[in-house]
């Protein structure tokens, strides 16, 4: 049977989880033998990233949920280009999809759905027009169900990320001129309230005095600032890092003290390199990480807990080690393969009828 031809959509314009999911898998795709295009704004990072990557890229403005030039622009390459699949990855481009494909039935639309609160417009997006849905997680498809889409038309397919390049890890502390006996805590991903940043200073300042003077916080993300104190902490603000991965194995441990999270990426990417996780258990997290076995989980908006289980670690390195053993290999389960191979899999099943 003839692979299906795939064409994604995402509206993003900045390179955060969800653009680099839609990298990932259309790169991964191309590579086993689907003919895949990317549609995303001219100048956003994807479009650059899928351009370099030497997959087929259309240029659309995607400028609001219903915006019919590029719904006219999309319906016309996925005609010219032969699409069998459009693939939504955001909710604007799920309503420029549904605009795109109106009145037609020759090409198969798939959705998915990143963020753990209830869909809205389920009336008019969720509707039969959508072949399949494919939520991050269970927690993502919870929350669809409870918005009224029947259960049987939801996949759950994990995020993926890709096993970590080899390159040593950064020596923050020699960049940084810290002690040697300083503990390197992480926060990784868009520095938002959302992500929970505004949660740092209140969780550095219940730790105990000298695991307070021993701790260095490193923000990788944002615009970055360089160099700031959070509540009397000493820390970094690097910003966005493109060899993400040597900077994350130079942490010791990973702060996530986010209130939301569809699955959670920078955190299975931490872990892939051996870096064990604090975070709040909330959304697809506990799918991920193991409280006590391969990280810890704390309970949501808990910040003395927080606090308390990073003053263990803290304190005990060989715990740490012990966790981020177990960190790395849980990880595994969530190699961006997988995710590729998955979600291939709704493709063939949805052009098979």
């Amino acid at each position: 049977m003839e692979k299906p031809r795939v064409l994604h959509v995402d509206s993003g314009r900045n390179w955060r989880g969800g653009q680099r999911q839609v990298f990932l898998l259309a790169r991964g795709l191309r590579d086993s033998g689907y003919d895949t295009m990317v549609a995303a704004p001219p100048d956003s990072p994807l479009l650059q990233r899928v351009q370099t990557a030497g997959v087929h890229s259309l240029p659309l403005l995607l400028r609001g949920e219903w915006d019919l030039s590029s719904a006219r622009a999309l319906r016309k390459t996925a005609r010219q280009w032969g699409a069998d699949v459009i693939h939504a990855h955001d909710a604007r481009s799920h309503s420029i999809a549904i605009l795109a494909l109106a009145g037609t039935r020759a090409r198969k639309l798939v959705v998915t759905r990143r963020v753990v609160f209830a869909p809205k417009q389920v009336w008019i997006k969720y509707g039969r027009r959508v072949a399949a849905f494919i939520a991050i997680s269970n927690a993502v498809r919870n929350a669809m169900i409870e918005a009224g889409i029947p259960a049987g038309r939801i996949e759950v397919v994990h995020s993926g990320v890709p096993a970590p390049d080899a390159a040593p890890a950064r020596d923050w502390r020699g960049e940084r001129g810290w002690p040697a006996n300083t503990v390197i805590c992480g926060i990784v991903g868009a520095m938002t309230r959302e992500k929970g940043l505004d949660s740092v200073a209140s969780i550095a300042r219940r730790l105990p005095g000298d695991l307070f003077r021993r701790t260095r916080i490193v923000l990788l993300g944002g615009p970055g600032k360089g160099g700031n104190i959070i509540a009397g902490v000493e820390g970094y603000d690097a910003g966005f890092v493109e060899d993400i991965h040597p900077a994350v194995a130079g942490l010791d441990l990973l702060w996530h003290p986010a209130r939301s999270e569809g699955l959670g990426t920078a955190v299975i990417d931490a872990m892939a390199l051996g870096v064990p996780p604090i975070a709040f258990a909330t959304g697809g997290l506990p799918e991920v990480v193991e409280d006590g076995k391969s990280g810890r989980l704390i309970a949501p908006g808990d910040i003395h807990g927080f606090a308390t289980a990073a003053a263990e670690l803290i304190a005990n390195p060989e715990l740490r080690k012990a966790l981020g053993a177990a960190a790395r290999e849980r990880a595994r389960e969530f190699d961006s393969s997988h995710m590729i191979q998955r979600t291939a899999a709704v493709y063939e099943r949805v052009t098979a009828g």
